[in-house]
């Protein structure tokens, strides 16, 4: 199982997502171990790392986190857009409008049970939503350079990307009013979200390997359609 998290960036001096996945490295969960690495905010690096994270672990199941400050529940993400348009990363790089691969497909959905996730941490009392925008910034571009690097090399494992919201350290530093969570409730809402995918892994592998989700339409990739627009999945 691989947790993945990013270092701090622009005005974010803390990013509970790196810290989150480097406390989880070597930790125990349910019957998988985690690797947990953290990602630099650098979109050509990230994308790089990611793909050879993958090569090299060949991890059953890949999370990666990323902070939202501004959101108030964990956010399971449906989608991930070829679009990379935002803020300049770590490296003083800025993309506006841009692809994140001219070949690739308009969208990739999430092929973690992003439901059963949720559904998971409701029942623990633990505020959780699913989500239908990553953003188009470091986030949404890891998503997708993790999708469409695992539909390339023909894997098909549970992989996808969950936002958390602002630490109170975080809170703390910032200028601005931001809500915030403690952090100890920031990790064990991720351990409680792996646990419930390493259930519904369990639960699936007895349906057989065409199993998915129940959280998407069939198919998960969107491919582009006449100019340019979104075509249905095939």
């Amino acid at each position: 199982m691989l947790v993945t998290g990013f270092e701090p960036f622009l005005t974010f001096p803390v990013n509970p997502s790196g810290q989150i996945a480097a406390a989880l490295d070597g930790e125990a969960l349910g019957t998988g171990r985690v690797v947990g690495r953290v990602l630099p905010v650098a979109y050509e690096r990230a994308g790089e790392m990611v793909e050879a994270l993958l090569d090299e672990l060949r991890p059953d199941a890949v999370v990666a986190l990323g902070l939202a400050a501004g959101r108030e529940r964990i956010c399971f993400e449906r989608v991930a857009i070829n679009c990379m348009d935002g803020e300049v990363d770590n490296q003083g790089v800025r993309h506006q409008d841009e692809l994140i691969d001219p070949q690739g497909p308009a969208a990739y959905f999430t092929t973690l049970p992003i439901r059963a996730m949720e559904e998971q941490l409701r029942a623990e009392a633990i505020p959780a939503a699913i989500s239908n925008t990553a953003g188009t910034y470091l986030c949404n571009y890891v998503m997708y350079r993790l999708l469409h690097h695992l539909s390339r090399t023909g894997r098909r494992i549970p992989a996808g990307f969950v936002h958390l919201p602002a630490s109170h350290d975080l809170a703390v530093a910032l200028e601005r009013p931001v809500p915030s969570w403690p952090a100890d409730d920031l990790k064990r809402a991720t351990e409680r979200s792996v646990e419930a995918l390493l259930g519904w892994m369990a639960t699936s592998s007895s349906t057989g390997p065409s199993s998915e989700p129940r959280n998407t339409p069939h198919g998960h990739a969107l491919r582009w359609g006449r100019g340019r627009g979104y075509a249905h999945p095939h």
